[in-house]
This record gives C-alpha cells, structure tokens and sequence, in this order.
C-alpha cells in the first residue's frame, strides 16, 4: 500500500513539474510557485530548484535565482547516475561516465551539474573549445556556479588564453576566491600576462602557508627570476632542495640561470640524485640537463655532452614528435602563400601596426633583439605569446588533432575566407594581446618563434605588422637548444636530427616567402649584431620606421620581466662569448649536420 502511494505521490510531482516548465514562458511567476509547492513536500529535488531557479531569473530576482540554482547543483549530488558518473569518472573510464553523462542530458538538457562533469571529460581529452561551450552554458544556466567557473579559467588558461582566464577568476567571490588553487591560478596567469611583480606577491603569500611545498617554491623563484631579482630566486631555488634534495626541477632551474656555476658539492648531490633509486623519470632528464650545464662550464666536454645527450634521450622518449608532418606543412603553406594570394588580399585584414613579431628558431638571439627594442621609447616588449598561433588552431574543424600534430584544413581554409573574416582575426590578435600590454607605447613585441610557421597568416590578418626572422648559425642553435630543456613545446629539440629537419624547414619557408613578399620579413644574423651591435640596430630601426634612440644601444641597463633563457644574458653588455660555444662539440654533432643538408651551407639567404 505504502509502495502504491509512493508512485502515485512520485507521479503527482512530476505531473506538477511538468505544469510549471510549461508555464516557464507564458507565467514564470506561477512555475516558481509550482516549483515551491513540489520542494514543500519534497525538498531534496534537484529538478525543483533547478525549475525554481529558472523561473526566478526570468522574473528578474537574480539573487533568489542563483540560491535555488546553487541548491540544485548540491541535491544533484545524491542524483544516482551523477553519482556513477563520477565513480566512472575517478576509476578512468571516461567512456562509460561520458555515456551516462549523456543520457541524462538527454532527459536534463539543463542539468549544470552534468554540463560540467562532461566538460571535464572533453577538456580531458583535448576538446577544450567543446569544453569551454560546454562550461559557459553551464554558466549561462547558473551564473553563480563558481566552481564551472574556475574550470572555465583553466580551460582558457590551457588555451593560452591568459587575458580572459583572469576576467573569469575575477568574477569569482567568497571562499572559492581565497582557495590555494584559485590563487596560485591567479598568479600563473598574472605571470602569462607579463605582471610578475603582482604575481610574485601572490606566491609569496602561499609560501607563507605552504613553506615546504617545492612546486610553489619553484613558481615564486621563477617570478623572482624573471623580475631580475636573480639572488633572491637563486635563495629560493635551494630552499626548494632543502625541502627535496633530489628535485630535479630545482637543479635545472638553477642551470637554467645560465650564469650560475655549480661548486663541486652541489655536482656531487646531482650525482647522487641521479643514483637514487626514488628519481623519477622528470627528476632524472633535469639532472641530465643541469648536470650538463656544470660539465660545461668546467670544460669537460664530454662528459656535458653525454650528460645531454641522456637528457634528449629520456624527454624524446616521451614525445610523438613527427618531422614529416611540419615538412608537409611547410609545403602546403608554399602552395597556398602565392604572389596571386597575396596580391588579392592587398588592402585587407586589420590595418593595425601595433605589432613586431621576432621569430624564427629558439635560442637564435631573439631575446636579444626584443630587449633592444623595448629598450626603445616607442616600443614596449611583452613575451612569447600564443595568440596567433591559438587563432590558426581556431580555424581548425577538430582541436584533438593537435594532439597528434595535424592540421587538416590549415592553411588550406585561408583561402576560403572572406576578407571581412580575415579583418576579424586581425582584430583578434589586437583584442587579446591587450591584457599583455600595461603601458601606452605604440607598437609592442610577439617574439614566440613558432611564429615562423604561420608568417603567412600574419600578412594576411595584420598586412601593417613588423616581422623580424632571428637567425643564427645552425650548428650554434642546434646545440644550444640541444642542451635546453624548454617549459612546453619545441618537441623537435630534443634530437639533432629532428632539429637539422625543422631548421631545414624553417629557412626554406622563409626563402619562400622572401620570394613572393619582398621585404615583408626582415632578418636578422645574431653573429652580425653581436659583432657589430650599432649599424644593425640603426638598420633594425629604419625597418621598423623608428627614429634611432641612444638606449637600444644600452638594452642592458633597460629594466623590465625577462622570462626567457637568455634573461641573465641580455641583462649584461653584448658578448660574443657564446657565439662560438658549439664548436667545442661539433664532433658529437653529426646527425645535425646531415639533417641540415644545403641549409647549413646557405642559411643566411
């Protein structure tokens, strides 16, 4: 009898839902007193708050919307198959916890809490334009739902979107804002924006709290490092191997300085952690790396060289790197990119001249030329920044090819679309490229070298921008990044080979386009400027349109966030010290040789 009355008490509410999703529209007022009625007598239903909320945001009571919203995400906790969801979720199956996922959106379409767990597969799997709709109709849904809103951020900060990550964080409020994790996000990407100082000081406050955590120790130095405050990062760095001894990052970073030197102890504990039966795989390629470094410096070149090579050798393990598919992607930019392409689009794109991109291999000097150029009055240096190549992405159908390094329709799909389209991604890069610009000089840097590859689009959308190709002597950056371990990316770095292809790659590129656009990119041989740093700059200038200024003579002297390798280097006179490094080794340097073929005879045309 009690079982009888149960379905039919079951059947009367959803009968009631039914009547107020029907009424949402027409007379939202009596759907949020339908929705009352149903948690009066059942006041765990998710799919009641969830109404009521609904119907309070069209009534216009944002406030009582967001509680009942809010109260539908907590009840939908107890929701049986969220609950498998999640269990499938936590075990790694993310088939099984996607298909329950959908079955219930199927029946729910509004249910947020659902929303966000299957933006949590897709951003899992790669998917993240799939997973940002996803999390922003969630918030659509439930403004208030601030912890969709933290992913969203980080889904944005995967995207290299720093700018628009923070604007949600910012919104953000209550003990979700005061959280270590939204935090220590908040200072990553003031980093990523170029505010370090900001940035520091935020990991300096969870240090407090967290003094013997090495990861946040490492972002604090890090920051510290990049603002110029070398000892004090160089302090913090050893804080973090009193804390674990064999942290390989730690050692790294402190190689990684480039004119820090090693005392025979601190050689001997590397050694040592090398031994250690506990060093895992990342703690291992560090040493490798650093240890390389101090060998080095020592003149035992062997022994740095093998140290390097040991380092290579473990992270191109790791990695899936295919030179073949750059080579092809190299030629289907030469097919693309003809003078006929160019000549249509004369006129078109976005007429901003803001930018000055400096790109062209890792480690070829372009940290040199930005610093020079920030050193100008009218020109303010930024970073490495993502933006144009996120905006090549964007143009792609299926973002989880670049897992595998594939672009299917680009740069195929530039040809096919309007010049109204192309003028928009100009405006873009203009857009998103503001949250890394904090003062009001005129024209500013990009100086994220894989921008080489994408040279094309960038004539296209920003016709009016500056493009400077940094080259240096193959045989120099290719050992030099050789025994660089890079933060992310640069995947063909990691063996000789590999790079003598893309360095390949990259010269015949730019050979075509200095063919079908003369004059559009203007190169720079590092050993020339080194040698000869005043006619060079003078020339650089003239390029750019600037008048001549006495401080890019005196770059060093210039103080601004420097994150790349060569911050130490650049913030000192130039030397030519370095330049012929790589002949020390260029017995080991074989395979670099051969995969550069003509290349390495011709590469300053």
């Amino acid at each position: 009898m009690m079982t009888t009355f149960n379905r039919q008490s079951a059947t009367g509410l959803e009968a009631m839902l039914a009547q107020a999703r029907n009424l949402l529209s027409s007379d939202p007022a009596q759907a949020a007193e339908r929705a009352r009625q149903v948690l009066a007598s059942t006041p765990n239903s998710a799919d009641a708050y969830r109404l009521l909320g609904a119907a309070l945001r069209r009534l216009g009571d944002n406030a009582a919307a967001n509680d009942a919203e809010l109260a539908a995400i907590y009840e939908s906790g107890n929701d049986p198959e969220l609950v498998a969801a999640g269990d499938a979720l936590i075990a790694g199956d993310h088939v099984k916890s996607e298909q329950i996922l959908r079955n219930v959106l199927h029946r729910r379409p509004d249910d947020v809490a659902a929303i966000r767990m299957i933006a949590e597969i897709a951003a899992e799997f790669g998917a993240l334009r799939d997973a940002e709709h996803l999390l922003r109709r969630a918030l659509e849904l439930a403004p208030g739902f601030e912890f969709a809103r933290l992913h969203l951020a980080l889904t944005l900060k995967k995207q290299n979107r720093s700018g628009e990550a923070l604007d949600e964080l910012d919104q953000i409020a209550g003990e979700l804002r005061e959280d270590g994790e939204t935090r220590n996000l908040r200072a990553s990407l003031l980093g990523a924006v170029g505010d370090y100082e900001e940035s520091a000081k935020i990991y300096e406050q969870s240090v407090v709290e967290a003094p013997d955590n090495p990861k946040l120790l490492i972002s604090l130095a890090y920051a510290l490092q990049t603002l110029g405050r070398i000892d004090e990062a160089v302090a913090i760095y050893r804080r973090a191997l009193e804390c674990v001894p064999g942290f390989g990052e730690a050692w790294w970073s402190l190689a990684n300085l480039k004119t820090f030197r090693f005392t025979d102890q601190e050689i001997a504990a590397m050694e040592e952690g090398l031994q250690a039966a506990a060093a895992s795989g990342e703690d291992r390629l560090h040493l490798h790396f650093a240890l390389g470094k101090a060998f080095e410096d020592r003149g035992e070149d062997e022994r740095a060289f093998d140290h390097y090579r040991q380092a290579n050798a473990l992270r191109a393990y790791e990695l899936r790197y295919d030179p073949a598919k750059v080579t092809a992607l190299v030629e289907e930019n030469e097919r693309v990119f003809s003078p006929a392409l160019l000549k249509a689009h004369e006129g078109g794109g976005c007429g901003a001249p803001d930018p000055i991109f400096i790109l062209g291999m890792p480690r070829a000097g372009s940290t040199l030329i930005e610093q020079i150029l920030a050193s100008h009055p009218l020109v303010e240096g930024t970073a490495e920044l993502p933006e144009m190549i996120a905006i090549a992405r964007s143009l792609e159908p299926d973002e989880r090819d670049f897992a595998e390094g594939a672009w299917n329709r680009y740069p195929q799909i530039l040809t096919e679309l309007p010049g109204e389209r192309l003028k928009e991604l100009g405006e873009l890069y203009i857009e998103r490229t503001r949250a890394y610009r904090h003062t009001d000089r005129p024209f500013f840097t990009d100086k994220l070298p894989n921008n080489w590859i994408h040279v094309g689009l960038i004539r296209l959308v920003l016709p009016n921008a500056k493009i400077i190709d940094a080259r240096r002597h193959p045989l120099a950056c290719g050992f030099s990044n050789f025994k660089q371990h890079f933060a992310r990316g640069q995947e063909f770095s990691y063996d000789l080979e590999r790079f003598g292809r893309y360095y390949r790659d990259y010269v015949r590129l730019m050979r075509h386009f200095d063919e079908v656009a003369p004059g559009a990119v203007y190169r720079i041989i590092h050993e020339q400027l080194v040698a000869d740093p005043k006619p060079a700059i003078r020339r650089l200038l003239e390029y750019l349109n600037l008048p001549f200024d006495e401080a890019c003579l005196r770059f060093h002297e210039t103080k601004r966030p420097i994150r790349t390798a060569s911050s130490e280097q650049v913030r000192r006179p130039i030397s030519a010290e370095g330049t012929e490094q790589w002949r020390r080794f260029e017995r080991w340097l074989g395979p670099l040789k051969s995969a550069l073929g003509p290349a390495l005879e011709r590469w300053t045309d």
